[in-house]
C-alpha cells in the first residue's frame, strides 16, 4: 500500500518517505498550488492585447473608445481582484476542512477553477470583459484555499521528520507555475493575441489530473482521529502514508495531542484571538505571512522588466530574462526543500529575509549611483536576482509550513485564516501603494523594504523557537515554557517578589493527562 523510496544513501527521510506521501505531495501541489504562481504571473505577458479586447468591446458596445485612465482602471482590476478573490477564499478556509477535511476541501473546490476557466476561455467569443474579471476573482477565491488547505493536509500527514520536507513542495509548485506561465507566454508558444483566452484557462489542466487521482488517497488521519474520533479510518490513512515504521506510537502521540485540548471542537478566529495561551503563536503568525509580502517581493517582480530595461538589456530580449529569473525561483525552491530538514527553519527564514534585505538596500543603491558609475547597473540586476532567490529559499513556504506547527489541532484553522487573510490584505496593499511609494521616496523606496525584512529576521531568531523534528506536542510545550518564563519575569518585579506564582494553563498547550488509546475499531464513529 505503501511503498519506500529507494535512496542510494539511507538515512531519516528515506526511512519514512514513503510513494504515498511523495504522490500527494505532487498532486495536490500541481493541481493546486501551482495554479497560484500561475495566475500571479500569466496576465503580464498578454496585458496589451487584453487590453486591446477591452478596449473593442467597449466600441462594439457604446461606440466610444475608452480614454487610457479607464482602460488602465480596467486592466488594473483584472489583476488586482485576484488577490481579492484570495482574501475572500482564505476567510472561507476554516469552514471548509471543518466540513469537508483536509483533502475533501482540495477536491470539491476543484469545480472553482473549471468555472473559472470556462469563464476566461470564452470571454473573448462572448466578447465580454466581465467574464475574464469574474474568472480572475473566482481562480483567487481558489487559490486563498489552496495556499491555506494544501500545507495544512501535507503538514498533517506527514511524519515530524518530514514535515519541513513535504511542506515546502507547494512553495516549488508555485515557483513552477510562475515559469510556466512566463515560459507559455512568450510569443513564440501563446504569446500570440490569438491565444491569450487559451493562456488564461489552461488553469483547468492540471485540475482536471488533480480531480482524478486524489481521490483515491486517504484524508488526513489527524483530522480523522481528533475531529472524527474514527480510530479505524486513521489507522487505515497512516498505513497507506507509513511503511515499516511504528504507527501504534504515531496514533499515541495524536491522542496525546487530543487530550490536551479541552474541546475538539474548531476554533473560531475570535476565539483564537482571545486565548492567551497562544499569543505568542499567533503573533509569530502574523509577523512571518506580513512580512513574506512587505518584503517587496511583488514589487521587485512589477518592476523587473524596467531594471533589466536600465542594465541595457535590449526590449527584444528582456521577456527571456525575465524566464531566467523564474528558473532562478524554481532552483531556489530546490534548494530550500532539500535543505530544510538538515538546517531548520529558523536558518531558511532568518536567511532568506536577510538576503532579501542587503539586496533591496543594494538596489537603492545601484539606482542611486548608476548615473555617475554604469556598472551599477549590473548591480541591480544581481540584487534582482538575490532577492527573489533568498525569497523561494525560505519566506517563500516557511511561513505556511510554520502556521500548521505552531498550532494543535482545534487552532490551526483559524490560524490559517488569520494568517491567509494577512497575506492576502498584505498583497493588495503593496501593489497598491508601492507605485505612490515610488513615485515619492524614488530609489529610497526599496529601503522600506529592507528594513521589514530584517525586522523580521530580527523577530524569527528572538522569539521563534526552532521545530526541526518536533511532534506538535513538544512544539506546544516550548512555547508553553517561554509563557511561562514571562509570566514569572512579570511578577518579579518591585513590589511582587513576595507573590510570585505561577498561573496554571488549563487546558492549554502543554497541559496533558495520562491516557491509553486502545486501537479497537468498535471504538471508531461511523
Amino acid at each position: 500500500m505503501a511503498e519506500e523510496v529507494l535512496l542510494t544513501s539511507p538515512g531519516k527521510i528515506s526511512s519514512y518517505l514513503t510513494r504515498s506521501l511523495l504522490a500527494v505531495a505532487f498532486i495536490t501541489s500541481f493541481g493546486s498550488s501551482m495554479l497560484y504562481g500561475y495566475n500571479l504571473a500569466v496576465v503580464n505577458s498578454p496585458a496589451a492585447y487584453i487590453k486591446n479586447f477591452y478596449n473593442r468591446s467597449v466600441v462594439s458596445r457604446n461606440g466610444t473608445i475608452m480614454d487610457e485612465e479607464s482602460l488602465t482602471l480596467m486592466y488594473s482590476l483584472t489583476v488586482s481582484i485576484f488577490a481579492i478573490g484570495g482574501l475572500v477564499g482564505s476567510l472561507m478556509v476554516g469552514v471548509l476542512v471543518t466540513r469537508f477535511g483536509r483533502k475533501g476541501t482540495v477536491v470539491n473546490t476543484s469545480v472553482l477553477v473549471f468555472v473559472a476557466s470556462l469563464l476566461m476561455g470564452f470571454s473573448k467569443v462572448c466578447g465580454s470583459p466581465e467574464m475574464v474579471i469574474v474568472g480572475r476573482f473566482i481562480t483567487g477565491i481558489h487559490s486563498g484555499i489552496s495556499l491555506s488547505v494544501v500545507p495544512m493536509y501535507l503538514g498533517e500527514i506527514a511524519p515530524k521528520n518530514l514535515r519541513g520536507f513535504l511542506g515546502l513542495v507547494p512553495s516549488i509548485f508555485i515557483c513552477v507555475g510562475v515559469f510556466s506561465a512566463q515560459l507559455l507566454g512568450l510569443h513564440e508558444l501563446l504569446g500570440k493575441e490569438e491565444h491569450w483566452p487559451l493562456l488564461l484557462s489552461l488553469v483547468a489542466v492540471p485540475t482536471f489530473i488533480q480531480l482524478m487521482l486524489l481521490p483515491w488517497f486517504p484524508e488526513s488521519p489527524r483530522y480523522l482521529l481528533i475531529e472524527k474520533h474514527n480510530v479505524h479510518a486513521t489507522i487505515t490513512a497512516l498505513k497507506w502514508y507509513r511503511s515499516k515504521c511504528n504507527i501504534q506510537e504515531e496514533i499515541e502521540e495524536m491522542q496525546e495531542e487530543q487530550r490536551s485540548l479541552s474541546s475538539s471542537d474548531t476554533l473560531s478566529v475570535w476565539q483564537l484571538l482571545l486565548d492567551k495561551s497562544v499569543r505568542w503563536q499567533v503573533l509569530s503568525v502574523v509577523v512571518i505571512n506580513i512580512g513574506m509580502q512587505l518584503s517587496g517581493i511583488d514589487a521587485i517582480w512589477f518592476y523587473t522588466n524596467d531594471i533589466f530595461e536600465n542594465a541595457g538589456i535590449p526590449a527584444g530580449e528582456i521577456q527571456y530574462t525575465t524566464v531566467g529569473t523564474g528558473a532562478i525561483e524554481i532552483i531556489g525552491g530546490l534548494i530550500g526543500c532539500f535543505t530544510i530538514e538538515k538546517l531548520g527553519r529558523r536558518p531558511l527564514v532568518i536567511g532568506g529575509f536577510t538576503i532579501m534585505g542587503v539586496c533591496c538596500a543594494g538596489i537603492t543603491l545601484s539606482l542611486i549611483l548608476q548615473v555617475s558609475l554604469p556598472f551599477m547597473r549590473y548591480v541591480s540586476v544581481t540584487c534582482v536576482v538575490g532577492i527573489i532567490a533568498g525569497f523561494c529559499i525560505g519566506p517563500a513556504g516557511v511561513p505556511f509550513l510554520m502556521t500548521a506547527e505552531l498550532f494543535k489541532q482545534s487552532h490551526r484553522p483559524a490560524a490559517y485564516i488569520v494568517g491567509g487573510s494577512l497575506n492576502w490584505i498584505s498583497n493588495f496593499t503593496v501593489g497598491f501603494v508601492f507605485p505612490f511609494l515610488q513615485m515619492s521616496a524614488g530609489a529610497y523606496c526599496y529601503l522600506v523594504f529592507a528594513a521589514v525584512c530584517f525586522v523580521v529576521a530580527t523577530y524569527v531568531y528572538a522569539f521563534i523557537p526552532e521545530t526541526k523534528n518536533k511532534t506538535f506536542v513538544e512544539i506546544s510545550r516550548m512555547f508553553s515554557k517561554k509563557e511561562a518564563v514571562l509570566e514569572t519575569q512579570a511578577l518579579v518585579a518591585p513590589g511582587h517578589v513576595d507573590t510570585l506564582k505561577l498561573r496554571k494553563m488549563n487546558g492549554g498547550y502543554g497541559t496533558l493527562e495520562n491516557g491509553s488509546l486502545e486501537l479497537d475499531s468498535s471504538s471508531s464513529a461511523p
